[in-house]
């Protein structure tokens, strides 16, 4: 199994804290981790990082605005404004490590933010994935978004706890780690700079992460959309949506399985991801 290795880097004036693992001289995969209360690279791709590092590059950013990543005061006031800061932060991590081309995979905001760098420089990126993406046009926000969004209203442990068991389908598939899981996020989200960063890029509507159809039919990369079809968080029409746009995309819709594909179905996922990144798919 590879080592997990950390480090912080300069990035656009600040020290981005990123995860690294597998050879640099195999094709590189950047991680994009989702936007929940408490998400880091760490937190959301600790245990599926090992499966893909055996013959891959893989490199699993803290996004700006949150985990060990600094924390700028001075930041936009929109989502929009933060999604650009977080393109430039991603190609800078890029163009700090010498690595021209990667693929991506992008949780939940991790996929919007992926499809924003693809609409940016679409010459730095080869094959997608996204999983339980926000960025496509859905029904609108469910409740359990709501309360993800405004967490900040009543901060408690409890309504952590809540969150985290509604992520996943199953939360017996969390089993012992529930605890720990939730001690860890709460932590994390109990950090005044953590609090600051996420008051501030939710200060918006989440509507605001949208690529226009404009802009999807125009990404010709290869696509694979994986989906929960019990997310409750981006419900699976989103992934329809952008499947139906994307000119080369394909869809899977998991059964059984909520928001965070990478541990409720991990072993499946990563089998249909290393097969689309490898070309034999």
């Amino acid at each position: 199994m590879s080592e997990l290795n950390t480090r912080h880097i300069e990035t656009e004036g600040y020290f981005t804290y990123l995860v690294e693992s597998g050879s640099s001289e195999n094709e590189t995969i950047i991680l994009l981790h989702g936007g929940g209360p408490g998400a880091s690279a760490l937190s959301n791709w600790r245990e599926f990082i090992p499966g893909l590092s055996k013959e891959f590059h893989v490199l699993a950013p803290d996004i700006l605005g949150y985990g060990n990543t600094d924390h700028p005061e001075d930041m936009p006031k929109s989502l929009r404004g933060w999604m650009r800061q977080r393109v430039n932060q991603v190609l800078s991590v890029m163009d700090q490590l010498g690595v021209e081309k990667a693929h991506l995979v992008g949780n939940s905001m991790g996929g919007a933010l992926a499809m924003h760098l693809v609409m940016t420089s679409p010459n730095r990126f080869n094959r997608i994935s996204l999983m339980g993406s926000a960025g496509g046009h859905s029904s609108g926000p469910t409740a359990e978004v709501e309360r993800m969004v405004n967490f900040y209203k009543d901060p408690t442990i409890s309504a952590l706890e809540n969150l985290t068991k509604w992520f996943v389908y199953d939360e017996n598939i969390l089993s012992d780690r529930i605890e720990n899981i939730v001690k860890e996020r709460f932590k994390e989200v109990m950090r005044t700079e953590v609090r600051r960063s996420y008051e501030c890029f939710f200060s918006s509507s989440p509507a605001e992460m949208a690529i226009p159809v404009s802009a999807l039919k125009r990404m010709n990369h290869p696509f694979l959309i994986a989906h929960g079809r019990e997310d409750r968080f981006v419900t699976p029409d989103s992934s329809i949506f952008l499947q139906q746009h994307l000119p080369n995309a394909q869809l899977h819709i998991f059964n059984k399985c909520g928001h965070w594909v990478q541990i409720e179905k991990r072993d499946s996922y990563l089998k249909l991801l290393i097969d689309f990144f490898k070309e034999e798919y």
